[in-house]
């Protein structure tokens, strides 16, 4: 990977950052409604997975979507307006925090019901097949999703049907306040896969280097030989949402993980590896802080819906 794609890299990673800290803010702030699930922690999943993908390949994912959009080329001015409502949203203000979507970057948007958009991921995945696309499906979930019916007919009939499908748990440790030990059978998600005869793996989901090598190699499986399986472990540093008390957890434990937070990981990598000044990243990330800040500013400027247009969009003409 060239200086300037680990340059965009970092600067997407912090860009997600900052645009997560703002959403809790004005959360707080009672500017954004509904639920809202920050994907602070996992940056380095949802950055290098995409990152690695072609433009013709799918992306598909659960309600933590934020980090995810913003990967596949979603416009952080248009996300915020989103969260915050408004007419100028990706939806129309009509979707809010865990319907993010943009089917012309081949984002197929983030889902509220757990686990309800891997049939629809199998789907795709038919589809493409059927045309003889040249294109894969990648289809992220949470660990607590692999406890459901949905994720076991899905991967079943990927595998029947031999789809191009890559399946990508983000597993963070807790299905909501559940610890994975305590909801699942098997600590390794990945060998749920092994039930259904699915090439899998496990990759470090805190080093966005490691994900993308990973993902890269599987997308190429994928390609040529039908469904594959990617278990990130990864953990999340701020709550399942931000309503959550936390008594699930110690502070020692989050503070043990965030010691090795995937943004300082990388920062590290690339001055040490590949010789870039520290100079040169404060750059990225002053970049970052102006990009969210010129998003606030349009979000809240952006008129809100018009209420006799609560009907339109119902369905796809």
């Amino acid at each position: 990977m060239d200086k300037k794609n680990l340059f965009d890299l970092y600067y997407e990673m912090v860009l997600v950052r900052r645009l997560e800290e703002a959403s809790a803010r004005l959360y707080q702030q009672g500017k954004i409604g509904g639920f809202l699930h920050l994907y602070i922690g996992q940056e380095a999943v949802g950055s290098g997975i995409v990152a690695a993908r072609k433009p013709h390949d799918r992306v598909i994912t659960a309600y933590r979507d934020h980090g995810v959009a913003i990967s596949c080329g979603m416009d952080p001015k248009v996300i915020m307006a989103e969260l915050l409502g408004k007419e100028t949203g990706c939806s129309k203000g009509r979707g809010g925090s865990m319907h993010l979507a943009d089917v012309e970057l081949n984002f197929w948007g983030g889902h509220a019901i757990v686990g309800a958009h891997l049939p629809l991921a199998s789907g795709m995945a038919m589809a493409d097949k059927y045309r003889n696309a040249d294109a894969v499906t990648i289809c992220m979930f949470g660990d607590g999703a692999t406890n459901i019916g949905y994720f076991h007919e899905a991967l079943n009939l990927s595998m029947v049907w031999e789809l191009p499908v890559l399946w990508v748990c983000e597993n963070n440790q807790y299905g909501m306040g559940t610890a994975v030990d305590r909801a699942s059978a098997v600590s390794e998600i990945r060998q749920k896969a092994e039930g259904f005869g699915m090439p899998n793996s496990r990759v470090d989901g805190m080093d966005i280097i490691q994900v993308y090598e990973a993902t890269k190699a599987a997308l190429e499986k994928v390609r040529t030989g039908g469904p594959y399986f990617l278990e990130a472990v990864t953990y999340r540093f701020r709550g399942h949402s931000m309503g959550d008390p936390e008594r699930y957890r110690e502070s020692e434990e989050i503070e043990k993980w965030q010691k090795d937070d995937p943004i300082g990981i990388f920062r590290q990598r690339l001055i040490e590896s590949e010789g870039i000044s520290t100079d040169e990243l404060d750059v990225q990330e002053g970049k970052a802080e102006a990009a969210i800040e010129e998003a606030i500013q349009f979000a809240d400027s952006s008129p809100d819906p018009d209420p006799a247009t609560l009907y339109d969009y119902v369905y796809v003409e």
